[in-house]
């Protein structure tokens, strides 16, 4: 047991919870240290030579990455390896040293300088995104950026001098400013039992690898580093964001009850989770996982998934070092999942990318990228690009139950020009001797409330629908959820957002078509029993969420849910939801 730490004063900090769970350990302080970027001016006659610099350091920043990458152990975070190749990707694109060269051929920067003042330009313009996963990726900007000037400066692209101070014990908690995937490499023989960083969000590399190795992670604490010092006692709950920096015993006391009881719901939770997710009342619902990469479709199974509901191809896309995936290598990675499956349903969403930056590398002028050229409408202006997707994905659908996802349709003519496209892929596969099948179903996202709206007006179009509620709140609400200043009104129980969800299951019902949710509120157990009170029947998440919502599932009476949350809907401004996710009844005075 940790000993209170004396003649240290307790106090709280925040950040955001990205990985659940409650930890207790000592803190380890990864870098003490800002970056100090040197400024000058070089002569006419050092440019070429300062150039040739920049160009050096790239290359030996790119060669590590890619012998971090290459020598990976079998049993490190699976996503630790496409992570490190899209640093790979951005330290290798040639606009980087291109326009850095720019700075120090016009204004004779030298290279720190150079790489800095570009760095800072490229993170504005991510920092603009409204897409979530895209703004986030300022922080991999920012991260290669500072590869490269470490190597400049002679540091080279080695570990921190840190990875000592970790201690054999598992209840050592890092506190970083960030952490990069070749950091995370890096303290790959060391054990940590959570992670705590300046900067960062839900889709940050930290949060994925925290989530990936199941261990507990505060991100976007702003000034922890500053705050905390080595050996600190610390509280970290992955859940709330709270940072509980040398707490008192009667605060170690209460958090460490809590955490053995997180350890043993845990516990019964995956012992029970090959259980049918069969309500009270006897209600089906049926629970699926979502994916990033083949290799996640396992642990789908291992958690007691039904299915998957939701494979993001567009990691395929980014991850891939040598251009877009070929045909060929589309095809393998659908099979894989499909044939993994055994014939359980498994939804393959088309690419998914928005046009602020290209595959290829190139950043594009979009004033509003999360309102231009993006997800179905991308694929669609590049018809090729699309069409090679398609034909992966028929030739696929022989091994398995498929379900073609198109996300952000917005108009039925889009759904039109897909059925098409799919049509000729089929003639050209027929007419190339491959074999493939017709035998899929096509679907379509609601993100758009455009789409929502007039849902029942597409329902024949289409098989099934699947609702992205991070998406369909971000423009329903026109909030931002990642913006500090606005992400309180970020709110999935706006009566709005019900009952537009409601009415898109409703319709779906009518007319007996499958309508699903993928976004984060169907991994949420808060939300749980409310969604099936508005009908919900299919559920899909990251595989570590299913234990959990199954056995909700099966612990809940669907038909007086439903009864409740319909008069709710009806007569409440708002619903509130207790901690276990059942509707608060409102006070007289709400009422009134």
């Amino acid at each position: 047991m940790e000993h209170v730490a004396e003649h240290k004063a307790m106090f709280l900090l925040r950040g955001k919870g990205v990985s659940k769970g409650v930890v207790i350990g000592r803190a380890i302080i990864m870098d003490d240290a800002d970056l100090e970027i040197p400024h000058y001016h070089i002569s006419e006659t050092e440019v070429e030579a300062e150039c040739e610099r920049l160009e050096h350091a790239i290359k030996c920043v790119y060669d590590e990455l890619e012998t971090l990458q290459r020598e990976l152990p079998h049993d490190a975070p699976k996503e630790l390896g496409p992570l490190l190749n899209v640093h790979s990707l951005l330290v290798s694109d040639p606009l980087l040293a291109h326009d850095c060269k720019v700075l120090i051929r016009e204004h004779s920067y030298n290279a720190e300088w150079a790489l800095s003042a570009q760095g800072q330009n490229l993170e504005q313009k991510f920092a603009a995104m409204e897409d979530v996963y895209l703004r986030e990726r300022a922080l991999d900007i920012r991260q290669v950026i500072e590869l490269v000037i470490n190597e400049l400066l002679g540091g080279g692209n080695k570990p921190i001098e840190f990875a000592a101070k970790l201690s054999v014990a598992s209840s050592t908690i890092v506190i970083a400013r960030d952490i990069t995937p070749a950091d995370m490499v890096r303290m790959r023989t060391a054990q940590f039992a959570g992670f705590v960083t300046d900067v960062g969000g839900p889709t940050s590399h930290t949060a994925i690898v925290a989530r990936s190795i199941g261990v507990p992670a505060v991100v976007g604490s702003v000034n922890a580093r500053h705050m905390i010092h080595d050996h600190d006692l610390l509280i970290i709950d992955g859940e709330t964001g709270g940072i509980v920096v040398n707490p008192s015993a009667e605060v170690l006391r209460f958090y460490q009850e809590k955490e053995q009881k997180l350890l043993a719901d845990k516990s019964l939770l995956w012992n029970k989770r090959k259980l049918a997710p069969l309500s009270l009342d006897g209600e089906q619902v049926t629970v699926l996982g979502n994916i990033e990469n083949p290799e996640e479709a396992e642990e789908v199974l291992k958690s007691g998934g039904q299915g998957i509901g939701l494979y993001r191809t567009e990691f395929l896309f980014m991850g891939n070092r040598d251009g877009l995936p070929t045909e060929d290598e589309q095809y393998d990675a659908y099979a894989s999942v499909l044939k993994q499956m055994q014939g359980k349903p498994v939804t393959i969403r088309t690419l998914d990318i928005g046009s602020d930056k290209s595959l290829q590398g190139e950043l594009s002028r979009a004033v509003n990228p999360a309102l231009g050229l993006r997800a179905v409408r991308y694929c669609l202006a590049k018809p090729d690009m699309f069409m090679t997707q398609l034909k992966a994905l028929l030739r696929a659908a022989v091994h398995g139950h498929l379900k073609i996802l198109v996300p952000m349709v917005a108009h039925r003519h889009e759904i039109a020009t897909v059925k098409k496209m799919l049509s000729e892929a089929a003639n050209q596969l027929r007419q190339e001797s491959k074999e493939f099948s017709e035998d899929y179903e096509l679907g379509v996202m609601v993100e758009i409330p455009a789409m929502a709206v007039v849902i029942d007006m597409v329902l024949d179009d289409v098989d099934f629908v699947s609702i992205g509620t991070n998406d369909l709140i971000q423009y329903m609400l026109a909030i931002d959820r990642v913006d500090s200043d606005v992400a309180d009104l970020f709110d999935p129980l706006h009566p709005a957002v019900l009952r537009i969800i409601a009415h898109v299951i409703k319709a779906g019902i009518k007319k007996k078509k499958p309508v699903s949710i993928c976004g984060e509120m169907a991994g949420d157990s808060l939300y749980t029993r409310l969604l099936l009170g508005l009908g919900l029947r299919e559920f899909s998440m990251t595989a570590k969420h299913i234990p959990e919502i199954k056995y909700i599932i099966r612990q809940s009476h669907v038909g007086l849910i439903t009864s409740k949350v319909k008069k709710a809907i009806k007569k409440n401004p708002r619903i509130d939801l207790d901690g276990s996710g059942f509707i608060v009844e409102p006070s007289a005075t709400q009422s009134s």
